[in-house]
């Protein structure tokens, strides 16, 4: 696509109407370049989106809990947001829960990481280049521009669990603010992100060039953990090694024009800080066993669809079959009794009942409903199981259309007829892996230096990624370097 001359622009700022689809045009120049573009959403809306979609970010995601980790994105965040090119947004950093390693931000200054790539930085460095490469796009207006993009990405939520958009109100996660975290920016705008991520991190007295480094270890971790999709900072960029090449190119040329002769790189402050960080899945959030979800807080189990997609978070548990072609989710439901929960789940997703009856799960007083909904083109018939255990309504709920709903109902049922209290005391206390932080006692390879605290060869290559360095590299004594403990 050509680039549209800076008179054309002008041109068409002057001439263009009012939009439909309730959204209003306006002309505005860019914090960034300096030129005028058209915009369909102005700050006022970024601010208002970026307030709407936080509750739901961390109502998806939740918190992570330590203050220390909490306080130190806030501090480093607001720094750097003093520096950008928008400074008098009131921003806000979150790290929240979850083990998938990306960070991304939302319109009107709202910036999140999660554990995961807090467990992969190695230094303070790396974290900042990151961390001003999402304030990039905030001061960019990138978010804004891709807003359109949001409400259609709101349907992948479940990041490819659910072919068939018909089913997507039933899983609850799909929300303007949430949608946004799939976003995938043009190459041109993560590049500018880039550049912006050197310029903001250089101006507060890191070293950019270790930002470039952590591009390879994310391209490394991915290929370890066949993790998807990659962090939206990686999703649509040229190859880690142009990348590479380039930051490292324009973090010399930034240190050079701000004559910073000691770069920092904060190296040992940032491992000692995350030392004892949660490392993957927490159990106590639920988690899979040979095809059995467990959750250990909660003190539930029940046996998962053999070869379904599976989704944990903090609000819901969905399921699905690679097909798409049906959904299933598990969730607490309001109300005293199982008919006042069958009630809300008949008015919430606007169902029309089709028969109902009492039953037993596994000694657990429960109420079995079929129910409908019509819609333009297709009915969708769902089954819920609604189970009572202690102080908790439990919804299961199988959703499909009218026409499959006998492929999928006994794998609906068996499923929830599977629902059982957790008794099993090595399930009930498993503990979340976290990283820890070991000195090196001997000189030699990294891969002697893992071994040498037990670490199984198994997993030497794991952990090599998680320390940004490859197994022959030679570590020296007194070097901190990670390992995976309980």
């Amino acid at each position: 696509m050509h680039k549209t001359t800076f008179a054309m622009k002008k041109h068409i700022c002057t001439g263009l109407l009012a939009a439909t689809f309730f959204v209003i045009s306006s002309c505005s120049t860019n914090p960034v370049t300096g030129e005028k573009e058209v915009m369909f959403m102005s700050e006022a809306q970024e601010i208002a989106l970026g307030k709407q979609a936080d509750p739901d970010i961390v109502a998806q995601f939740g918190l992570y809990e330590n203050q220390a980790l909490q306080r130190f994105i806030q501090e480093k965040g607001q720094k750097m947001a003093a520096v950008s090119h928008r400074s008098n947004l009131q921003y806000t950093f979150k790290v929240v829960d979850s083990p998938v390693v990306n960070a991304f931000a939302v319109p009107g200054g709202y910036v999140y990481f999660t554990r995961g790539i807090l467990a992969y930085f190695n230094n303070e460095a790396e974290f900042a280049g990151v961390l001003g490469h999402e304030i990039g796009h905030i001061a960019a207006r990138h978010s804004a521009r891709q807003q359109s993009k949001a409400m259609l990405a709101q349907l992948g939520l479940m990041v490819g669990m659910v072919v068939s958009p018909e089913f997507a109100q039933f899983a609850d996660v799909a929300s303007q603010g949430v949608g946004l975290l799939f976003l995938k920016y043009g190459r041109d705008a993560e590049r500018e992100s880039d550049r912006l991520g050197v310029e903001y991190s250089t101006k507060i007295g890191y070293d950019a060039t270790e930002m470039a480094e952590f591009f390879l270890t994310l391209q490394r971790t991915q290929a370890e953990t066949g993790q998807a999709p990659l962090p939206t900072f990686l999703s649509t960029h040229p190859s880690p090694e142009d990348r590479l090449e380039r930051v490292s190119q324009l973090a010399t040329e930034w240190k050079e024009k701000l004559n910073l002769k000691t770069p920092e790189v904060g190296r040992a402050s940032y491992l000692k800080m995350i030392d004892g960080i949660i490392y993957g899945n927490d159990p106590k959030q639920g988690y899979v066993e040979n095809s059995v979800f467990y959750h250990p807080v909660l003190k539930f189990q029940y046996a998962l669809p053999t070869a379904w997609t599976f989704q944990n978070t903090p609000q819901q548990v969905s399921m699905s079959p690679k097909s798409g072609n049906a959904l299933m989710t598990l969730n607490l439901a309001p109300g005293e009794s199982l008919e006042a929960a069958a009630k809300h789940v008949l008015q919430q997703y606007k169902l029309q009942p089709v028969e109902s009856k009492q039953v037993t799960v596994n000694g657990l007083p429960a109420l079995a409903l079929v129910a409908d909904q019509q819609q333009e083109q297709i009915t969708i018939r769902t089954l819920t199981y609604l189970i009572q255990y202690g102080d908790n309504i439990y919804s299961m709920m199988g959703i499909s259309s009218a026409q499959e709903f006998a492929t999928f109902f006994d794998t609906f049922s068996s499923t929830m007829q599977s629902f059982r209290p957790l008794s099993d005391p090595d399930k009930l206390n498993r503990q979340p892996e976290r990283v820890r932080i070991r000195t090196v006692k001997q000189s030699g390879t990294l891969a002697q230096a893992l071994r040498a605290h037990q670490v199984p060869d198994k997993r030497l290559e794991e952990l090599a990624v998680l320390n940004g360095m490859q197994l022959s590299d030679q570590v020296t004594a007194g070097t901190l370097i990670k390992i995976i403990d309980l």
